[in-house]
Order: structure tokens, then sequence, then C-alpha cells
């Protein structure tokens, strides 16, 4: 049973993070891209940009927290 519990975290935290680290790499991405466009907008898209990794950030910090959950419970 101790097997499968480390599994289980395994895949939680694993599977938990693939999301937001596409979600981060995309936004950062896409957020130069529209700097390089239009650079007198940088600080209104930083900002955005900020604030939406932070939301994709949270789910990483949610997969983290069920992974101990089950680790722990």
């Amino acid at each position: 049973m101790e097997n499968l519990n480390g599994i289980a975290v395994a895949l939680a935290i694993g599977l938990g993070s693939i999301g937001p680290g596409l979600a981060i790499g995309l936004l950062g991405g896409k957020a130069m891209e529209a700097i390089g466009r239009n650079p007198e907008a940088a600080p209104k898209i930083q900002s955005a940009m900020i604030l939406a990794i932070a939301f994709a950030e949270a789910i990483a910090i949610y997969a983290l927290v069920i992974s101990l959950i089950i680790k722990f419970a």
C-alpha cells in the first residue's frame, strides 16, 4: 500500500505541474512578443502577465497541497 501511495503522490504533483508550467511558458513568450510589437504598452502588458502567472502558479500550489495530503493522510 505504501508503494501505491508514493505513486499517487508522484502523479499528483507531476501531472499537476505540467499545465501550469506550460501556461507560464506561453504567457511569458506571448508577453515578450507583445512588448516587442508595442514597447509603449510594456508596463500594462507586464502587470497583466504577472497577474496571469500568479493564477497559473496557484494551480501548481494546489497540486502540491493535494500531494502532501495524499502523502501524510
